[in-house]
């Protein structure tokens, strides 16, 4: 049988006390109990990995199971939960899904060769989480203004020519609108970022299944935000679309602040393509 593999989801502090009873119970990746690996005597620095199937993780397995809607979303569960389960308790730095390494004492290898820019990234982040701000733009339906702008243009006398004109005007004038009222929602999300957050991430907006719902994504940002000005900086941007029409603000989180980690072995020398 083929010697498993070493699965690692994150680099975090090591001096925290009972971060190993945190672990219990909790299933990572293939349903396989998650450990510690530390950089070594004297170091803050340790590592959440577990074992997982090496035939799963060789190369042109991976990108098979990449292609495999269920088994990644299984993995993205498992390697979600282990970070979340940490994040309570200590300084997380996410590592990239499906970050393996041969054993582990490769990733020891790896906690002590990036040690310094380990460190300082732990410094960065701590006492701070990840929140998403999206923005969506969500115009009157081209039925509903149309109709409305038709209705006014029949009680206005207008024939009906003219009266199809003002409706198709409206329409435009309606969805022109939403998107101006989304760029000054964005604007006035990004003030108060600078106003709160430690750092700001742009990410690509969300289409297809990943937009499902009412209104077109167009803001999908991430935000580093100290744990004491959470509550405000959430109720400063959900004030943010206040009095501007067609315009929806969502804010998730707390997150582990996988938009900031970067960390340098996120990498490693060993398989670990993107999600």
């Amino acid at each position: 049988m083929t010697e498993p593999v070493t699965y690692a989801y994150a680099v975090l502090r090591g001096d925290e006390e009972g971060l190993a009873a945190v672990l219990d119970g909790v299933e990572g990746v293939a349903g396989a109990p998650v450990h510690l690996v530390t950089a070594g005597p004297g170091s803050e620095l340790t590592a959440a990995v577990s074992p997982v199937p090496a035939q799963d993780f060789e190369e042109s397995a991976l990108r098979r199971h990449l292609e495999d809607l269920d088994w990644l979303e299984a993995v993205a569960r498992a390697h979600h939960t282990v970070i979340e389960a940490l994040s309570a308790h200590t300084t997380v730095l996410p590592l990239r899904l499906a970050t393996v390494y041969l054993d582990d004492g490769r990733v020891r290898t790896m906690l002590r060769a990036d040690a310094e820019q380990f460190s300082q990234a732990v410094r960065r982040l701590t006492g701070h989480l990840e929140w998403g701000v999206k923005i969506y733009v969500e115009p009157l339906p081209d039925t509903q203004a149309g109709d409305e702008a038709g209705a006014q243009a029949t009680a206005d006398g207008l024939s009906p020519g003219r009266a199809y004109l003002r409706a198709r005007r409206s329409q435009r004038m309606s969805r022109d609108e939403s998107y101006r009222a989304a760029r000054q929602a964005a604007e006035r999300v990004e003030a108060i970022g600078r106003d709160l957050a430690a750092d700001h991430a742009r990410h690509r907006v969300q289409q297809g299944v990943l937009a499902a719902g009412a209104g077109e994504n167009v803001v999908n940002d991430a935000y580093l935000v100290a744990r004491e000005s959470a509550a405000d900086f959430r109720a400063r941007v959900l004030e943010a679309g206040r009095g501007l029409p067609g315009v929806r603000i969502d804010v998730t989180g707390p997150w582990a602040p996988y938009s900031f980690a970067a960390p340098p072995g996120a990498e490693g020398p060993e398989t670990a393509p993107e999600p």
